[in-house]
């Protein structure tokens, strides 16, 4: 039977049969009935998004599906067309904006239990220090003044513990607590650059920094980034040509690659941007993910500038939880009023609960060993995924693997469409995200961007790996 047909049959008569069940009983697993209609995983995950989609079902990831109280009546939809030309009145005045998100939705998106997720951009919850945080949280909520305001910038404490984290002379003044790194990279482009203007990026880059310059109403430009990261023989001349005056880059474990910017270009990327008169953001968000068989990570560029060229951002969300959404902002000079005001206009202040429980998330003991075993984990986990696509599909993969960050840049043979991979792949019941969103302009070749950070654990990357590299077969 035809996929689309055979997921709406199955909604058909998964909707027939919820009488059976109580408000808030459980549905029989996916696994139950793809065994009772001779389904596939992909088929039973549409056929109860359908379901969920109509209010009917509640899906609780770890748990199950149940059925959902009924709902109350929904009063029929007004006329929203006038929306497309409110909306559309800008178009072609410059700055045009755009809020495209897809690279976004996919990282962001929560896979059924029967689906390997090498999507996510998040530590799947047995990464997580769970304990830890309730620890932290419980006992944050006892301080004195725990639910008062804080200071605008932050609590003095955490940056002063965010000051040392980032190291060289950044000091406590120099830092702003801020509600997560995608939050701190708005604040930084929003604030540096004005609507309507050139950014420079990595090529390929991080799919939410993109949708951030766009939203802001900023052209990002693209720099290639190779094994050894930027390409700073490249940078000098897009400076000129572009008349740019912010770079936003990833010098540690970049996203996808997972390259890192070799000891030459740091020094490069610091004396082209100063004698352009432009910024560097750094966004340092893989520095707590470093495998344990890692050599020491370099300083962040931060470390080694004086002169207020980078803006550097660091957040305790990628190795902790997705839901602890701190995030610091390092900068000197103007620049770091023109960030604190764009901050407090767009969001007064990061929650004081959230930022307590991060101070006493990071002075517990607690930290330094969950540090130790995501390490490992990462190290493990790594090893499994490439292990499997080295043994099934060796060219897919890059002559170094990062040694840090939770993704592989996976090379496809010329002439594949990405797209039809990751379909393949995802009714194989597998999720990778397809290289495109990762480029601004015609990707150079086709790539698929795998994680292993988000998946349940070693076994199920080499399952996913085993399912991929079948459903590639297909495809090519």
């Amino acid at each position: 039977m035809h996929e689309r047909s055979s997921e709406a049959d199955l909604a058909s008569i998964l909707r027939q049969d919820l009488d059976r069940y109580p408000v808030g009983g459980r549905l029989p697993s996916s696994r139950a009935l793809m065994e009772r209609h001779r389904v596939s995983p992909v088929t039973v995950a549409r056929a109860i998004a359908l379901l969920a989609a109509d209010g009917l079902v509640v899906s609780r990831p770890g748990a199950g599906v149940f059925r959902a109280a009924p709902q109350p009546a929904v009063p029929a939809a007004g006329d929203t067309s006038w929306q497309e030309v409110a909306l559309s009145a800008e178009a072609g005045v410059p700055p045009a904006r755009s809020a495209d998100a897809t690279g976004v939705f996919g990282a962001l998106a929560l896979q059924p239990a029967e689906v390997v997720d090498l999507n996510g951009g998040y530590l799947h919850p047995s990464l997580q220090p769970e304990r830890a945080l309730s620890a932290a949280l419980a006992r944050a909520g006892r301080r004195p003044g725990a639910w008062s305001r804080p200071p605008l910038e932050g609590l003095p404490e955490l940056r002063a513990w965010f000051a040392r984290d980032i190291g060289g002379t950044i000091g406590a003044a120099d830092v702003l607590v801020t509600a997560g790194g995608q939050s701190a990279l708005t604040t930084a482009l929003r604030s540096l650059a004005a609507p309507g203007a050139p950014v420079l990026v990595e090529s390929p880059t991080y799919p939410g920094l993109l949708a951030v310059a766009r939203a802001a109403g900023l052209r990002p430009v693209p720099v290639p980034v190779d094994a050894a990261g930027l390409r700073t023989d490249l940078l000098a001349d897009a400076f000129a040509a572009t008349g740019a005056r912010v770079l936003a880059c990833q010098p540690l474990f970049q996203n996808p690659t997972g390259a890192v910017l070799s000891p030459a270009r740091r020094a490069e990327v610091l004396r082209i941007a100063r004698a352009a008169g432009a910024f560097v953001v750094e966004d340092d968000f893989a520095r707590r993910l470093v495998h344990a068989d890692a050599a020491p990570p370099p300083p962040p560029l931060a470390a080694d500038d004086p002169d207020g060229v980078v803006v550097h951002v660091r957040s305790l969300t990628k190795p902790t939880s997705p839901n602890l959404r701190v995030a610091a902002l390092a900068a000197r000079g103007p620049a770091l009023e023109r960030l604190r005001a764009v901050q407090a206009v767009d969001s007064f202040f990061v929650p004081r609960p959230l930022q307590e429980a991060a101070l006493e998330l990071v002075g517990a003991p607690a930290w330094a060993h969950h540090l130790r075993a995501l390490s490992g984990a990462l190290q493990d986990r790594r090893r499994a995924l490439a292990g499997t696509l080295r043994r099934l599909r060796p060219e897919l993969l890059p002559a170094t693997l990062p040694a840090g960050g939770q993704h592989l840049w996976l090379r496809l043979p010329d002439g594949t469409d990405p797209h039809a991979v990751a379909a393949a792949a995802l009714r194989a019941g597998v999720a990778v995200t397809p290289g495109r969103a990762y480029f601004t302009a015609e990707p150079p070749a086709p790539h698929l961007r795998v994680g292993f950070g988000a998946a349940e654990g070693t076994d199920r990357l080499v399952v996913a790996a085993e399912r991929l590299a079948a459903a590639l077969a297909g495809t090519v």
